[in-house]
């Protein structure tokens, strides 16, 4: 599980090893804590020994002692007490983050590297991702979980309005655009990350459908002059999603497909209770790695109660 893409020329690493929960809380704390653009971290199962460790990777040295703090507050003593701090060499760390990544089947759609550009089926929508800065491969569960749920509303119709909040590297909107050939409203508070969703789309063949802009959820008149949305995806964290539920709500037709994203499982009840008080409900949710998106919908009747 990475939660980004390593910052650009990291210059220290944080390591753990222990059990899975601990290995999670600690990625997770860090996450919800720290800049993606100047911190990433990645939980997983080393295959050779199948213990579980924690990679984080800072821009910039860290305060040794206030992450052992942080540590010890919101996961427990001992994994505080077993941190290791190392000082990395330069390397392109962005490059070689993504030069190992597989291709990621989510439906028809296959996201990968220029690597693996041959192995994409005919019959597939496949999205180049070069090494960016912005968060995003289709790699990470979040990412993949909005791409099955758009593959599955692609079954049932085809929306005309489409509208991706904080993009990223663009995937999402790609996606769509590939798949409608039609143009994708799409925005990022990152401009970096905007830069990169563009030079994404024209790689892809969707350069004239997919422009993001600079904005803060749907700040900008590109994003907020079109107030009927049938398909809105905002793939970014439970505090910001609670956050921009009225925005969302407001540009929204009364049909609309909203796809969440970037949940914890325990992120899962607030955010559904936001857009439940704008009358929209949770009808499907899907977990990837942890991780949790949520299909909602204006639908007659009471809404889902089980998160």
């Amino acid at each position: 599980m990475l939660e980004g893409l390593t910052p650009k020329n990291p210059t220290h690493v944080m390591k753990l090893v222990s059990d899975e929960k601990t290995a999670r809380g600690v990625a997770d704390i860090v996450m919800e804590t720290f800049d993606p653009n100047e911190t990433a971290a990645a939980a997983f199962e080393n295959e050779a020994t199948l213990a579980w460790e924690v990679e984080v990777y800072f821009a910039n040295a860290p305060n040794e002692a206030n992450m052992r703090e942080l540590i010890a507050a919101t996961v427990n003593d001992a994994a505080a007490k077993a941190l290791t701090f190392e000082t990395l060499a330069e390397k392109d760390w962005v490059k070689a983050s993504l030069d190992g990544l597989s291709i990621v089947d989510a439906g028809r759609f296959k996201v990968h590297g220029s690597h693996d550009r041959d192995r994409i089926p005919l019959n597939a929508i496949g999205i180049e991702i070069e090494a960016a800065l912005a968060f995003g491969t289709g790699h990470h569960g979040t990412t993949r979980g909005c791409l099955l749920m758009l593959d599955d509303i692609l079954k049932r119709r085809r929306p005309k309005h489409v509208l991706d909040i904080g993009t990223g590297s663009g995937v999402l909107a790609i996606a769509a655009a590939r798949a409608l050939h039609k143009p994708v409203a799409s925005g990022d508070i990152d401009p970096v990350a905007v830069e990169a969703a563009y030079s994404n789309a024209v790689l892809n063949r969707a350069g004239a459908y997919v422009k993001p802009a600079v904005a803060k959820g749907v700040g900008h008149p590109a994003l907020y002059a079109n107030k009927h949305y049938d398909l809105i995806f905002a793939n970014i964290l439970a505090r910001p999603l609670i956050k921009l539920a009225p925005q969302i709500a407001a540009v929204a037709s009364p049909d609309a497909d909203i796809v969440l994203s970037g949940l914890l499982a325990h992120d899962v009840p607030g955010v559904v209770n936001a857009y439940g008080l704008q009358g929209w409900y949770l009808v499907k949710r899907r977990n990837l790695e942890g991780w949790a998106a949520l299909l909602m919908r204006r639908v007659a009747g009471r809404p889902l109660t089980a998160f």
